[in-house]
Parts: C-alpha cells; structure tokens; sequence
C-alpha cells in the first residue's frame, strides 16, 4: 500500500498526472480544431465583406472611367484610408507584387471595420449602404455587426482558448452579418465547414445555466418570456437561464430559444421588428414594449425564452432559498454558473456552492 501512494512512475499519484496532462491536451487539441474551423467561417464573411465595399467604392468613385483605384483617390473621412493603402502598396512593392487585387486583399479586416465609423457618415450615404441591402440601411447596425467579427477575429487569430466562448452564437452573428449582403451567401455559409460538427466533441462538460439577479427580471419573464441585459455583457455558453429573487431561485429554469445583442430600445424599431416576418423580430418587438418602463431608450441584449409547457423547459421540484444574510451576502450579484442537474437535486443555493 505504501509503494501505491508514492508519486513515482507507475504510482497512482504519476498516473493521475498524466490522465490530468492528457485532459489538457484534449482540451487544447479541441480548442485549436475549433478555433481553426470558426477561422474559415470569419475568412469566408472577411472575402464577402471586403468584395461587397470595394464594388460600391468602384462604382462610386468612377474607377472603370477614371481608370484611377478608388484607394488612391482622397476619401471623405480622414487619412485612414490612405494610410493603410500605403503601408500595403510598400510591403507588396518589396515583394513584386503590387497590383489592385492584391493591394485590397491585403487590407486588414480592421480597415473595412474603420469605413463602417461615425467619420465615414458621408461616405456611407453616398455607396457604402449600398453593399448591405438587406440590413436596415442604418450605419450603425452594421458597424456593430462588423466590430462584433473583428473582435471575435482576433480572439481566433491569437490562439486564446475557446473553451468558454459561445461559438454557436458568434457563428450565427457572423450568418447574420452575411445575410445582410448577400441572402445566398448567407446560406453557404451556413452549409460550409464543419465548426459545429468540432464543437460538437467538446471534451469538458461545463455548467450549462446562468443564474441571473432577477429583482426586475423575474417579472418580466413572466409577462414576456424574455431576459434583458446591458448589450455587450459577456455570458459563457450556456443552454439555460435561472432566476435569483426574492432570496431563492425561482422553480422556472427556461431554455434560451434565441440571443440577440445591440437591440434599438425605441419605438421605431418595435414598428420595424413587429412588421418583419421573422417571429423572432416579432417576439423582440414584444419584449421591448412589455419593459420600455424599466428598460429607457438604449441598446440591449435579449434572450428569448421557453414558457412552461414548452417541451425544452423545466421546472424544478421547488424553489432553492438562499438562507444567507447580512451585506454582500447575496447568492449572486451579476451571473453565476451552475449545471441543471445540480439544480434538480439542490435544496437550497448552499448545495450549488463549489459546483
């Protein structure tokens, strides 16, 4: 028994190292397949973006009479523009390989990001809207659309760990962005690769429920089956939401049915959404007229939510008091993680503790 204990190789103590080292690097190995398949999503949305503006600029700018590239004409906005051009066309030269198409595709995802700003208001009335039909024609809409990519680019381009990214969401962002160019492409897209397929073999089983302060929010799942947030606020990927008010967890946990982030909380936009065919936009619409008192004009995060009956939703046998007291002593103050099972079995918020 004594030699068992000992960390040696071949010890039990050795062996747990290794299973704990081969954990990591299954969970690396997953993160990196998924990161590279979520890439190839980006790169495609990238080349579609990328040749949507240029076609506008080109047009704009007369380029088939004036036989000059759009790029190398002064641009309404600043010196962005020529800036980046510069810096492209003199990496390319010491290559040989300067031309027009090379110069554009050597034009940082960053740099079609910067033409969607406030600066280039001007430019976006005169053609840029032009390569976004199917959007609502605002600037900003798409701006945000854009900058959510860039931001998730990034994240992919710099190897961070996707182990708590919600990539079906991020995913169905870019799908989003895509459609509002181009409605075909949208639907390759979303046929193409395989990134759902990888995140599919997730190695490490997380908690699958957030549990939100709900002082407002519980009331407004009631009446409208939604949860409202600060748009931008960062959850990981979770398949449900569970509200704490009133010191317990309410019995209702509901299955998240749709996400959207940057939602205009006015009333032009509950007569857009309300005329849409999506029922989704229908239901947002709902949602921002059941709490326009709570909610003042912004932008907001929506999540859409089961009702009981529905067959994704549970009910937990009663709800969980938080049996804590004094200041700061609240089971949670903006969002917690815990697993529906540990919820099923729980009596109180003490047994959710450390899980």
């Amino acid at each position: 028994m004594e030699h068992a204990v000992r960390a040696q190789d071949g010890s039990v103590s050795g062996r747990r190292e290794r299973r704990q080292e081969r954990g990591a690097r299954t969970v690396y190995e997953w993160s990196a397949l998924t990161s590279a398949a979520a890439f190839a999503v980006v790169g495609h949305l990238e080349v579609l973006l990328r040749n949507a503006l240029d076609r506008c600029l080109r047009e704009h700018f007369r380029e088939e009479h004036t036989g000059i590239p759009w790029f190398l004409l002064p641009t309404p906005g600043g010196e962005h523009v020529a800036e980046a051009v510069a810096a492209v066309r003199g990496r390319l030269r010491e290559q040989r390989k300067e031309s027009r198409h090379q110069i554009v595709a050597g034009l940082s995802f960053g740099f079609w990001s910067g033409l969607l700003g406030p600066k280039y208001e001007e430019l976006w009335r005169d053609c840029l809207h032009r390569a976004f039909p199917h959007s609502s024609g605002r600037r900003k809409q798409v701006a945000v659309a854009v900058e959510r990519v860039r931001v998730f680019r990034n994240r992919l381009a710099h190897h961070d760990s996707t182990i708590n990214v919600d990539i079906p969401f991020e995913i169905r962002q870019i799908i989003e962005l895509a459609r509002y160019i181009d409605a075909d492409a949208a639907m390759w897209l979303e046929r193409c690769g395989n990134v759902m397929e990888v995140y599919a073999e997730r190695p490490v089983t997380v908690a699958d429920t957030v549990v939100v302060p709900a002082k407002n929010a519980w009331t407004l799942y009631e009446s409208a089956r939604a949860y409202v947030c600060q748009a931008g606020r960062a959850f990981r990927p979770v398949e449900r939401i569970a509200f704490y008010a009133d010191r317990e967890i309410k019995p209702d946990v509901p299955a998240v049915l749709h996400r959207r982030d940057n939602v205009a909380w006015t009333p032009e936009e509950v007569e857009r959404l309300r005329a849409s065919d999506d029922r989704f936009d229908r239901k947002v619409a709902g949602v921002i007229e059941a709490s326009r008192e709570v909610w003042v004009e912004g932008r907001y995060q929506v999540f859409l939510l089961t009702r009981p009956g529905d067959p994704a939703h549970r009910r937990l046998g009663a709800a969980l008091p938080h049996e804590g007291s004094g200041r700061g002593s609240a089971f949670v103050r903006r969002q917690r993680y815990v697993s529906l099972h540990v919820l099923e079995v729980a009596t109180t918020t003490a047994d959710l503790c450390g899980r």
